[in-house]
C-alpha cells in the first residue's frame, strides 16, 4: 500500500507575475503553472484517495482564509482545501488561478496557512507532508516569526520546497542580471528559511527542465507463491529437501493507460435512442447507489457494448435466428471440426493440482539458451522470519553458483492452476542472496523450423554456390562491417570527467509510448482546447542517431552504398489510372490485355470487381462518371433492400471500393457530392426507416469526405470533413 500524502501548493498570482522575463513568450505565472499543473495532474492520475493536495493563492485580490482578520494574512486565498483531487476540481482550479491586480501579500504568512492546513488535516497520523511555494520573490515578507515557523516545520516533519522565477542558483548555473534589490533580499530570506528547515530551494527553470524526466512508479510487491521449495517427496522420504520460500515479481511489463469509449450526448435524439445497435449508450450511474449521477461537465456518456448470437435457420426471416448465450454449447477445434464437450465432462480437461515448487532437475549454465525465457523474472527468497529456511536456501544458492548450474522446477502458484516449468538461477549480491526464476517451455511448446542458409545457395541439383547475385561479396561484407563499427555506442558517451562510457545506458532509456501518452493525458486534462506539446527530448533522444556519430560515419555509409550499388527508387505516381503507362511484360505477351473485356454494365451480384474492371478499360471521363453512378445505384439498392443491418457489411465494402477508386482517378468530387446526398437520404428515411446505424458504421470505418491532404484537387478542408461526420 502506498504512503499517505498531503501536499499544499502555494501559487503566487500577483500582478508582477504577469511580466515576461528572460526572453520567454509566456508570462511568469503561465511559466510557473507548467510545473504546478504537472505535479497536480500527476497526483490526480494515481487515482489514490490517500494522495491529497490543497492549493493556496498568494497575492490575490480578495482574502479567503481562517486568519483573514489578521492584517499579515490579507490577500491570501485558500483555493482548495486538502482532499483527493479529481478532474472537476482541476477544471475549477483552472478558472480560479488567474493573474490578480495587486502585489500585496506575504509569502511567509501563506506558508503558515499551509502548515495549519496540513496539521489540521493530518493530525498525528503518518503522512508524507509537503509544502511547495512558487513565487517570483516580489512583495514584502514578514520575518518576525521565522524561527517559530522553522521549528514547527521540523517538528511536523514537513518538506518545504521553494521554487522561484529566475532565482539565482549556482549549482544549476543561473544568475539573473540587474536583479531588483527587493527581490534579491526576499530571495536571501526564503533561501535561509529553506536551508534552516532542511528543505529545497532552487530556480524554477531547473524544476521545469526536470519535468521531462519520467517519474518511475514505485510499487510494493505482492508474493505470487508462499509455500515450500522441494527436492524429492518430503511425504515419502526423510532425505527430501523442503525449504519455506516466498516468490515476488522482479520485473513487470507496464502497459500504457487504456482508453474507454464515450459519445457526445448532443449526438443522441429520442428517435435514435430507440434504435437497437451493437453499441448501447447508457446514462452515468452511481457505482454505489445505482442512481444516475450528476451529468458530466464535458457532455460525454459512456458506451457499453452488447453482444448478440445468431445461428443459421432456413425457417427464420433472413436465414438466421437469434439465440441466448445460455443456449450455446462450448466446442473445441479438432482440425476443421468443432468437437462438443459438455460441462459435466469438461472436468477431465482440468488438472487437480496443489500449490508446489518442485525441483525436477539441474542443467549447466552453458546448455541454456537465453531465447528459451518465456516470461518476466521473479525473485525467490526464504521466509523472512524462518532462520532455518534462510540458511538452507543460502546453501542451495551457493551450491548452484559453485557448480555453475541452473535448477529446473515445476511450479503451481495456486491450487488447481496449470503447472509451468521455471528455470532457477542463483543470484549472490553484497547485501542479499536469492533465486531468480523465469518460465521456460515444455517440449510441446518448442517448434523447430528450417531456413535456407544466408552464406550460400544450394541449387536443386545439390550444388553449393558461394558466389551469387543474391549473396554479399567480400567487398560488401567488409563495407558493412566497417559501417557497423563506426556506429559503436559502447564508448560514444562521456561521463562527468569526460571519459568514454556507454551512450545508451539502460537506466536512461524510457518507454516513449508510456510516458508520451501520460504526458498527453495530463496536458489535455488542464488544457482541453490547446494543442498537445511535443514529446520531451529525453523520450526521443535515442530514437535517432547522434549528430556527431552521423557525421563521423557518413564516409563509411557512402562506401557501403557504393559496394551495395544502392539506387534511389522513383516515387510512386499518384494520379489517374488511365494516364499511367502500362508496364510491358518482358516476354512481349500481355496476358491481361488478351483477357480484358470491355464492360458497360455492372451487375449487383459482383459489383466491386466489375466496377474496377470497367474503370480499367475506360479512358473517357464520362465512363468514370457512368461506372461510379452504376455502383452508387447498386449501393443504395442494397441499403433499401437490407433487412435490418444484414447487408451493411456488403454496403461498407462497396463504399470503400468506390472511395478508393475515386481517389485513384482524381475524382473526389463524385464521392463527396454523393456522400452528402446519402447522409440526407439516411436521415430522411428515403432508403428505408431506421437506417441511422449505417451512418454510425460509415463514421466508424472513416468513410468520410475526401479532404485536401488526401487529394490536392479536393476542395474540402479538415474542419468541414470533421463536422460533416460528427453531426
Amino acid at each position: 500500500m502506498a504512503d499517505k500524502e498531503a501536499t499544499v501548493y502555494i501559487v503566487d498570482v500577483g500582478r508582477s507575475m504577469g511580466g515576461k522575463s528572460q526572453g520567454r513568450q509566456q508570462s511568469d505565472l503561465e511559466w510557473a503553472m507548467l510545473y504546478v499543473w504537472d505535479k497536480i495532474t500527476s497526483t490526480v492520475a494515481t487515482d489514490r484517495k490517500t494522495a491529497t493536495l490543497g492549493v493556496i493563492g498568494l497575492r490575490t485580490v480578495g482574502t479567503a482564509n481562517e486568519l483573514a482578520e489578521e492584517e499579515s494574512f490579507a490577500n491570501i486565498s485558500v483555493l482548495q482545501d486538502i482532499k483527493q483531487t479529481l478532474l472537476p476540481d482541476l477544471q475549477r482550479l483552472r478558472n480560479l488561478i488567474k493573474l490578480s491586480k495587486t502585489n500585496d501579500g506575504d509569502a511567509i504568512s501563506a506558508i503558515v496557512l499551509a502548515i495549519e492546513a496540513i496539521t489540521k488535516y493530518c493530525k498525528k497520523l503518518k503522512y508524507k507532508r509537503k509544502i511547495v511555494l512558487v513565487t517570483n520573490g516580489q512583495g514584502s515578507l514578514d520575518t518576525d516569526d521565522v524561527s517559530e515557523i522553522t521549528s514547527k516545520i521540523k517538528e511536523d516533519n514537513i518538506e518545504l520546497v521553494i521554487l522561484g522565477v529566475d532565482f539565482d542558483d549556482a549549482d544549476y548555473g543561473f544568475k539573473e542580471e540587474d536583479k531588483d534589490s527587493e527581490k534579491a533580499e526576499n530571495e536571501a530570506i526564503l533561501k535561509s528559511l529553506a536551508d534552516s528547515c532542511d528543505g529545497v530551494f532552487g530556480t524554477l527553470a531547473q524544476a521545469i527542465e526536470e519535468l521531462g524526466i519520467p517519474r518511475l512508479k514505485m510499487t510494493r510487491p505482492v508474493n505470487s507463491y508462499k509455500d515450500q521449495l522441494t527436492l524429492g517427496d518430503p511425504e515419502q522420504y526423510d532425505t527430501a529437501m523442503s525449504i519455506d520460500v516466498e516468490r515476488f515479481p522482479r520485473t513487470m511489463i507496464r502497459r500504457p493507460a487504456s482508453a474507454s469509449q464515450y459519445v457526445h450526448r448532443t449526438d443522441l435524439s429520442n428517435r435514435q435512442a430507440s434504435v437497437s445497435s451493437s453499441a448501447t449508450i447508457l446514462p452515468d450511474v452511481d457505482a454505489l447507489g445505482g442512481e444516475p449521477s450528476a451529468p458530466n461537465t464535458n457532455g460525454l456518456a459512456a458506451v457499453r457494448n452488447a453482444r448478440s448470437y445468431q445461428v443459421e435457420d432456413d425457417t427464420a426471416p433472413g436465414g438466421k435466428r437469434d439465440v441466448t448465450r445460455d443456449e450455446l454449447a462450448k466446442g473445441y477445434e479438432y482440425g476443421r471440426t468443432a468437437v462438443h464437450i459438455s460441462e459435466s465432462d469438461e472436468s477431465i480437461t482440468s488438472l487437480d493440482t496443489k500449490a508446489a515448487l518442485e525441483i525436477v532437475g539441474f542443467i549447466p549454465w552453458n546448455s541454456y539458451d537465453r531465447y528459451m525465457s518465456m516470461s518476466t523474472s521473479n525473485v525467490i527468497i526464504a521466509q523472512k522470519t524462518n532462520s532455518k529456511a534462510i540458511i538452507a536456501l543460502s546453501s542451495l544458492i551457493h551450491a548452484l553458483f559453485e557448480l555453475e548450474s541452473f535448477a529446473i522446477a515445476r511450479l503451481v502458484p495456486k491450487a488447481n492452476k496449470s503447472p509451468v516449468l521455471v528455470l532457477l538461477a542463483p543470484s549472490i549480491e553484497v547485501d542479499y542472496e536469492c533465486l531468480l526464476d523465469v518460465q521456460i517451455p515444455f517440449a510441446e511448446d518448442v517448434r523447430s523450423y528450417k531456413f535456407a542458409p544466408l552464406d550460400r545457395i544450394v541449387t536443386v541439383s545439390g550444388k553449393v554456390l558461394k558466389e551469387h547475385r543474391n549473396l554479399p561479396n567480400e567487398a560488401l561484407c567488409s563495407a558493412m562491417s566497417d559501417y557497423v563499427d563506426s556506429l559503436d555506442l559502447s564508448s560514444f558517451g562521456k561521463d562527468d570527467d569526460g571519459n568514454p562510457m556507454e551512450y545508451m545506458q539502460m537506466t536512461d532509456t524510457f518507454s516513449s509510448v508510456l510516458h508520451r501518452i501520460d504526458q498527453a493525458v495530463r496536458w489535455r486534462a488542464v488544457h482541453p482546447e490547446q494543442p498537445i506539446p511535443p514529446p520531451y527530448d529525453i523520450l526521443t533522444k535515442f530514437s535517432r542517431i547522434p549528430d556527431d556519430l552521423e557525421v563521423s560515419s557518413k564516409s563509411k555509409l557512402i562506401k557501403l552504398m557504393e559496394a551495395a550499388d544502392v539506387k534511389k527508387v522513383p516515387p510512386k505516381l499518384r494520379g489517374r489510372k488511365r494516364q499511367r503507362e502500362r508496364v510491358a511484360p518482358l516476354s512481349g505477351l500481355d496476358v491481361s490485355a488478351l483477357l480484358a473485356t470491355s464492360r458497360s454494365k455492372i451487375s449487383s451480384d459482383n459489383p466491386i470487381p466489375e466496377f474496377r474492371q470497367m474503370l480499367e478499360t475506360t479512358e473517357d471521363p464520362n465512363g468514370i462518371v457512368d461506372a461510379a453512378s452504376q455502383l452508387i445505384n447498386i449501393i443504395e439498392k442494397h441499403v433499401k433492400d437490407s433487412f435490418g443491418d444484414s447487408s451493411y457489411d456488403r454496403v461498407i465494402a462497396e463504399m470503400t471500393a468506390l472511395r478508393e477508386e475515386m481517389i485513384e482517378m482524381e475524382e473526389p468530387g463524385l464521392w463527396n457530392d454523393w456522400l452528402k446526398k446519402l447522409k440526407e437520404k439516411l436521415r430522411g428515411d428515403s432508403l428505408g426507416a431506421g437506417r441511422n446505424e449505417l451512418w454510425w458504421r460509415i463514421r466508424k470505418d472513416k468513410l468520410g469526405l475526401v479532404i485536401k491532404s488526401e487529394m490536392e484537387v479536393s476542395d474540402i478542408g479538415d474542419d468541414e470533413a470533421r463536422q460533416f461526420l460528427s453531426k
